[in-house]
């Protein structure tokens, strides 16, 4: 059996309020800089494969490395948004387009709107074309900036 007094002389457990900072991690080198921007803008190519999970990479690397280099997170976030817009944007609008032609070609009129459907197909490819651009340009060196979406990015970063 237990006794009372057991219970009186245990130690008492000491516990920080303050958690000790973790040691902040050495800033990366630029080659490292470079080789995580390019990954992350080569990411787009995993929506080829999986139609999605392009995002999930460029994720990743912008939250592992967000506190660590402002050049990776600038570029990962970019990356992020660029698939986001173009590539899942592109993809819907094409569908859309498609579906209303194909709707109306029972009325002769979509036929018409066909050519269309197969041209804002062709959006998700050129976005793919685009990001291996950037992942070039990136891996390089040089400050890649999506059109329309790198200034935006940029904006909201410095925010």
């Amino acid at each position: 059996m237990t006794n009372s007094q057991d219970f009186q002389n245990v130690d008492p457990v000491i516990v920080d309020a303050v958690p000790e900072a973790r040691p902040s991690q050495p800033p990366l080198t630029s080659s490292e800089e470079n080789t995580l921007a390019l990954f992350a803008h080569l990411s787009i190519l995993l929506n080829l494969v999986t139609g999605f999970l392009g995002l999930v990479p460029a994720a990743v690397i912008y939250f592992a490395y967000k506190d660590r280099s402002r050049y990776v997170a600038y570029q990962s976030l970019q990356a992020i948004i660029f698939q986001l817009v173009f590539f899942f944007g592109a993809a819907i609008l094409a569908g859309v387009v498609g579906l209303i032609s194909a709707l109306l070609t029972f009325v002769c009129v979509g036929l018409c709107g066909i050519p269309l459907a197969m041209l804002l197909a062709l959006i998700p490819l050129a976005a793919l074309v685009y990001g291996i651009v950037g992942a070039v340009e990136t891996y390089h060196g040089r400050d890649f900036q999506y059109w329309q979406v790198g200034e935006w990015v940029r904006e909201t970063y410095e925010n």
